[in-house]
Order: C-alpha cells, then sequence, then structure tokens
C-alpha cells in the first residue's frame, strides 16, 4: 500500500501539477461568473419592450437572478454531501450539457404578450422559462467548484475562498463590459452568440476541473476532508447573522438602482454600475490582505449613512453626477462593512457550501423585500430609507466609550422626537421653521448617528434610532411644497402635488413633471371653464404647435394617437368633432388623471375617454394602418425612458399607421440623454423628413415650460406651416450615430452627447 501512495503524495505536491490546478480552477471559476453577470443586462433588455422599459423590470430580474443563485448554491451544497469523486462531477456536466442544449437565448413563445395586471410574477415566469435552466447550472458553479477544488489536495485548499474574489472579479469585468463594450458596439443577436459560445468553453473548462478531481490522489482529498474536523459548526445564532448582513446590502442594490434609473433611463447602463460596486466589494474583502481594510469601512459606515440622509433631504435630481455618484458612493461602503462582516465571519472551508447558502438565501430575503414586497406594500419608495437604516445594525457589537453620556441617550432622543416629529401635527410658527430648514435638520440628525458611531463608539441600536429618526423627519417634511399624494405601482411612483395655496396641480414621476393644471388664478380665485393645457403642451410649444398646423393644414377634423396619458392634459387639445385615442401601460396613471380632485382635462375635455391599456408597441400596432392623420409619442416627458419606443422598429409601426399625409410627433424633452439625434435617425431610416423644435418658454413660474419635440413625415407639405417656421429646424440624421434598433441601443451615447453639448 505504502509503494501506491508515495507517488500518490509526489504527485500531489509537484509544482507543475498545483500551478495546473490553479490556472484551469481560476479560469473556469472567472469565465463562468463572466457569463452569470453578463447574461443579466443582455436578457433583461431583451424583456425591456414587453413592459413598457419599466425600470422595475430590472429589480423583478433581480429577484429572479437571487432566488435561482440560491438554489444553485443549495443544489452544489446537496451535491457535495455525496462522497464518491465520481456522481458530482458527471451530474454536474450532465446539467451543463442539458442547459446548453436549451441555446441560444430567447424569450419563450409562451410569453409573448404580458398580461393586464400581475407583470412581476409573469416576468418571474417568463425568466425561469426562457433562462432558468442555463442560469441555475451556472449559479451553482461558484461554490461547487470551490469545493472541487477543496478535494484537490492543492496547497492553498485549506482556504478557498480566494477563488471567489477570483469569480467576483469575472462578474465586476462582466458588468463593466456590458455598457462600455458591449451594448455600444454588438447587437443583441451578436452578444447572444458570443454568450452561447461562452457558454461551450465553460463546458469544456469545468470537465477539465472535473478530471483534475478524479485524478486527484485518494489521500490528498481523505486529508482535505478530515483537514478541519475539529473546526466548530456554525451555530444558529452565526447562520441567521450572515442572513441578515447578506440581505440588507442585497436590498439596497435594488432600491438604489430603483432610485438612480428612475430619473434618468431603464438601461444596462445604470442597472450594471451599482451591482458592479456591489461585486466589487466581494472582491476586496475575500482578499488575503484588503485594499481597504474592514476597521476602515467600519470607520466610514455611519459617514455614508448620514451621507444618503443629506442626499434624501436634498430631494432633487438635478445634477446628474451627484445622483449617480453620491448613492453609489454611499452604497458601496455602507455594502463593504457589511460584507467584510461577512468575511471577518467566514466559517472554515469544510462548512464552505453552507455559508454560500447562507449568503445567497440572504440576497434573496433582501431582493424580494426590494422587489417584490415594497413596491406592493408601499405607496412611496419606502424600502430605500427602511434598509439604510437596518445598515445600522449590520455593525459588531461595540463597547461604548463614555457610557456615562451614552447612558442618557435613549431620553434625550425621546425629547428630540417629539420636538421634531410632534409641530407636523400642528400649526404654528416652529413647524413653519422646521419645513423651511427640513434639509438642516434632518442632516443634523443624520450627521448625529455619525459622530455616536465615531467618537462615542455608540452601539448599533442607537445608531439605528437615530439615522431612523432622520429618515423619518424627511418623510414628515418631504422636500416638495404643498400637499402630497403618491400613487405607486409597477412602472413607478407617481407624485401629485398640490402648490401651496392650491394654485397648481402638479403630476410628477420621480424628479421629472409629467403635467400640471392651474386651479387658481393669480388673484386667488378658483379657474372655471375648459382648463388651459401648460406645461409642455401649451399652445406656443412644440406639441401645440404640431397639433394647429397639422388641424390647419387637413382642413378638417383629425384623427390623433396619442402614446401616453400622463395628467390628460392633451384631452383638451381635441376639438370638437376630433377622434383621440390614448394608449397608456399604467392603469394606476389613468386612474389618477381622471380623478377631478387631481386633474380635470379629462372630466371637462373628453370624460368618455377609454384609452387602451397596454404597452403600445404591442397595443399600437393592432391598430389599422393609414388611419391617423398625427401620432402623438409623450411617452418621454420622464427621463426613464422606455427606449424600444425610440427605435427603427417602432418608428416603422408609426408610419404604417399614419394616414398619406400625417406626420409623427414625439416629445424628446430629456435632462440626461440626447434623443433628437435619435429620433431624427430612426426617422430617416424610415425615408422619413425631420425638423426639430427646441424654445425656452421662460415661464417657468407659470408651469409652462420649454420643450424638445421632433415631427416627422414623409413630404415637407404634410407639416403644413411648420416647414417654413423660424422656429422648427429640418435637421439630418447624423452618420457619426448608429440607428437605434429593436437590437441596439446606446444609452452612453446618448448621455455622452448631453454633456457634450452642454444642453
Amino acid at each position: 500500500m505504502d509503494s501506491i501512495v508515495q507517488p500518490a503524495a509526489t504527485e500531489q505536491s509537484s509544482p507543475s501539477r498545483n500551478r495546473l490546478l490553479l490556472a484551469v480552477y481560476t479560469a473556469a471559476i472567472f469565465v463562468s461568473a463572466l457569463l452569470l453577470f453578463s447574461v443579466q443586462p443582455l436578457f433583461t433588455k431583451m424583456v425591456l419592450p414587453r413592459l413598457g422599459g419599466s425600470p422595475a423590470v430590472w429589480s423583478v430580474a433581480m429577484v429572479f437572478f437571487q432566488s435561482l443563485l440560491l438554489a444553485g448554491y443549495a443544489y452544489a451544497h446537496l451535491l457535495m454531501q455525496v462522497r464518491n469523486r465520481i456522481v458530482p462531477v458527471a451530474v454536474h456536466l450532465v446539467l451543463l450539457i442539458a442547459a446548453f442544449a436549451t441555446l441560444p437565448l430567447g424569450i419563450a413563445s409562451a410569453y409573448g404578450e404580458p398580461p393586464a395586471s400581475g407583470y412581476a410574477f409573469w416576468l418571474l415566469g417568463l425568466f425561469a422559462v426562457s433562462i432558468g435552466l442555463p442560469f441555475f447550472a451556472l449559479a451553482a458553479n461558484n461554490p461547487l467548484l470551490q469545493a472541487w477544488f477543496v478535494r484537490t489536495g492543492h496547497p492553498a485548499a485549506h482556504d478557498p475562498y480566494f477563488l471567489y474574489a477570483s469569480s467576483n472579479i469575472g462578474s465586476f469585468l462582466a458588468l463593466l463590459s456590458y455598457p462600455f463594450v458591449l451594448e455600444p458596439m454588438f447587437t443583441l443577436q451578436m452578444q447572444n452568440r458570443f454568450w452561447t459560445g461562452g457558454y461551450g468553453l465553460l463546458i469544456l473548462l469545468i470537465g477539465a476541473c472535473g478530471a483534475l478531481l478524479l485524478r486527484s490522489p485518494k489521500l490528498a482529498v481523505a486529508d482535505a476532508l478530515a483537514e478541519d474536523v475539529n473546526a466548530p459548526a456554525p451555530g444558529l445564532l452565526t447562520r441567521l447573522r450572515w442572513i441578515f448582513l447578506a440581505a440588507v446590502p442585497s436590498g439596497l442594490l435594488i432600491a438604489v438602482t430603483a432610485h438612480i434609473s428612475t430619473d434618468v433611463a431603464a438601461a444596462p447602463l445604470l442597472w450594471v454600475l451599482p451591482l458592479s460596486l456591489y461585486l466589487l466589494t466581494w472582491v476586496v474583502v475575500f482578499q488575503s490582505r484588503p485594499l481597504l481594510p474592514h476597521k476602515w469601512m467600519l470607520m466610514l459606515q455611519p459617514v455614508a449613512i448620514a451621507g444618503v440622509v443629506v442626499l434624501l433631504a436634498f430631494g432633487g435630481e438635478q445634477n446628474l453626477l451627484l445622483t449617480l455618484g453620491g448613492h453609489q458612493l454611499c452604497f458601496f461602503v455602507i455594502a463593504m462593512a457589511c460584507h467584510g462582516e461577512l468575511a471577518r465571519t467566514r466559517p472554515a472551508a469544510r462548512y464552505l457550501t453552507g455559508f454560500y447558502v447562507a449568503l445567497s438565501f440572504g440576497g434573496m430575503v433582501g431582493g424580494l423585500f426590494a422587489g417584490l414586497v415594497a413596491p406592493f406594500t408601499f405607496t412611496w419608495i419606502a424600502e430605500y430609507p427602511i434598509l439604510i437604516a437596518l445598515a445600522a445594525l449590520c455593525r459588531p457589537p461595540a463597547t461604548e466609550r463614555l457610557a456615562g453620556i451614552v447612558r442618557w441617550y435613549w431620553l434625550a432622543l425621546a425629547a428630540l422626537a417629539v420636538a421634531l416629529v410632534a409641530p407636523s401635527y400642528t400649526t404654528g410658527d416652529l413647524s413653519t421653521w422646521f419645513g423651511d430648514h427640513r434639509v438642516w435638520v434632518a442632516g443634523a440628525v443624520g450627521v448625529l448617528a455619525a459622530l455616536l458611531a465615531l467618537i462615542l463608539n455608540a452601539g448599533r441600536w442607537k445608531i439605528f434610532a437615530t439615522v431612523a429618526l432622520a429618515l423619518a423627519l424627511i418623510r414628515v417634511y418631504p422636500a416638495d411644497e404643498g400637499r402630497v399624494t403618491t400613487v405607486r405601482s409597477f412602472f413607478g411612483v407617481h407624485k401629485i402635488v398640490v402648490t401651496p395655496g392650491g394654485y397648481f396641480h402638479v403630476l410628477m414621476h420621480g424628479t421629472t413633471i409629467h403635467g400640471a393644471e392651474r386651479f387658481r388664478n393669480d388673484d386667488g380665485t378658483p379657474v372655471i371653464g375648459r382648463p388651459e393645457p401648460i406645461t409642455y403642451y401649451h399652445r406656443d410649444g412644440g406639441i401645440g404647435q404640431a397639433v394647429s398646423a397639422i388641424r390647419e393644414r387637413k382642413g378638417a377634423p383629425l384623427k390623433v394617437a396619442a402614446i401616453g396619458v400622463g395628467s390628460g392634459t392633451l384631452a383638451c387639445a381635441a376639438e370638437r368633432g376630433e377622434s383621440w385615442t390614448f394608449f397608456e401601460i399604467d392603469q394606476s396613471m389613468v386612474d389618477a388623471a381622471r380623478d377631478p380632485r387631481n386633474f380635470r382635462y379629462i372630466s371637462s375635455c373628453m370624460p368618455d375617454m377609454k384609452p387602451v391599456i397596454g404597452d403600445a408597441r404591442l397595443t399600437f400596432a393592432k391598430e389599422p394602418d393609414g388611419a391617423y392623420d398625427l401620432i402623438i409619442v409623450d411617452a418621454y416627458s420622464s427621463d426613464a425612458i422606455p427606449i424600444h419606443l425610440a427605435t427603427e422598429e417602432a418608428m416603422k409601426i408609426y408610419k404604417d399607421k399614419l394616414a398619406p399625409h400625417g406626420a409623427v410627433v414625439m416629445h424628446v424633452s430629456n435632462r440626461h440623454l440626447d434623443l433628437e439625434t435619435v429620433v431624427v435617425g430612426i426617422a430617416d431610416a424610415n425615408d422619413l423628413k425631420s425638423w426639430v423644435f427646441n424654445e425656452d418658454s421662460g415661464r417657468d413660474s407659470d408651469y409652462i415650460f420649454s420643450t424638445d419635440v421632433v415631427i416627422s413625415a414623409r413630404e415637407e407639405a404634410d407639416i403644413g406651416r411648420l416647414a417654413s417656421s423660424k422656429q422648427w429646424e429640418q435637421t439630418e440624421a447624423d452618420d457619426r450615430v448608429r440607428v437605434w434598433t429593436d437590437d441596439y441601443s446606446n444609452i452612453l451615447g446618448a448621455l455622452y452627447r448631453r454633456l457634450r453639448d452642454g444642453e
């Protein structure tokens, strides 16, 4: 027996064999992570057009990915309970090959058109049927390959967590390369081909890993299994702590992504930035010598929490760099602190797969809360501040300094809460003062939490209570002036703001105004009669001029299709005898606009309006060809744009539905993205000429805004007097800008052009 074992031991210690093992396993884990995280933005972008480009699609997608990650980790954990080395290798290779047979990626035929409600569960079913098997197989690779590596007898096998860092480096690179390389350069179809080829390469690499495991000496395997035999098993409280530490940053990932993408675009660029930072934290904390020591992150975490409090208190997201940079920097620090605690308390390699199951379960819990539970529970985005407060509880236990002072903390905090919150339910100068100084008051309380942590080393529950009070103040004294009502649906949170004195009712999505109506004249008397269209729809603006010019050119009542209801303002742009059909994806938006307590446009001008509910790409395509004199695409007054309504294929649908001399008007006002170039390009691709209107009204105080509008038609004569108007400039397509299609779009390019032009 000894004569057989001795050569095996020599083989085990061979430097060349150890290098080969490390190279193959690292490559397999790296490629697996690359595929796992590149498929997320790739496939979600394929799904976006089915549900109006809603940012919530990504939130639900994250819930699916995190849930399947848990399933993959649990499968790996169970598979590695088998002592026989051949069974795990054979079973997993069969699974990978079966998954490869379902490629290339595609949306299952049974999910062609979404239902009228229950979008989240419909999406989960779509993801499960379409990519469930290949993603599940990928999800199992990281813990499974690490467990195999432990059993190879490699000198580093006693602590394989460094391979987790390699996995996250692959994930990090995949996510960063998507918006900056893959999306701008390649179509979805080409990306799909690359991904399928990568999956085939991965199967070969994992096959090589399995072969190396099976050729490992039995003695090495036995030693690996026995090495940590005396290591104590993690207790229930430890496992629950792991779950909590994983759940908070996972939920924050979805919450902060929704927060920043609502005002820019539902696009991979803004999905992958927070997710890349999230993965980067895993890379850093599992290094043997982290570049950012854990104690530093614990010191910075209260400062980051206070930073989020201040950012939320300011409310507005007019500054794109502040929105993207501030929230994500704070998120990174908070996630580093949470994940650093996980790395600090990680178990021996013997319990590796169970540790990963706990992490993935926590990730799923956080994702479910932020992606599914919160949207059905809260009428506003409460999950973000809730998770920020819970982040304070992720800190380790502390030995408080100056305990005599801290002992009185709870009494002092209660007195402060009464002083700050109680005035909001009363009238008087104190309430007014707090309302006027809301940013400073809430920010000061948030800074107090940071000081408690840094100077007094206060316990986590005291910090949590202080942060909760600061965040409650932001809700009690909102940034919006006047009375605010919120309406939440799958497609976002809308606010109906009644300005001080009740002069205007304003509809907002994020920080973008969708529409407004004047309810009182300057002298305070109520406005009576037919409401006058304002905001982007006033008669002198681009949309108002377009409607008037097409009506004048036709010399008869118009037949109009309007995509997007908003506050219902365009209902009052119609004249007697005209036929206007509205298309809207969000029923809650229609209900809010119909209520005369909110807006009177529909009730006064078109009480019998029956909007077509559903995604306009699907519903409008069913309309008869050649039916409309004018098509108004008003889906972009929110900066969170539905990209699939601005593609070459979408413009072809609009063109097909136009009457012989009809025109398409697209409202492209946007603070962050240059969409004029995009629309002119897709119109040119359909042999349509385009004219651009861009003029500042100078009447923002009256809620009459400047607008960016593009009108496209077959011939110059089709747009009547607009063709000779100095306010409308005929614009040629920019050959340097690639035409957006259902298979290609480039948010980064649109963002760059807006920043470059300084508009």
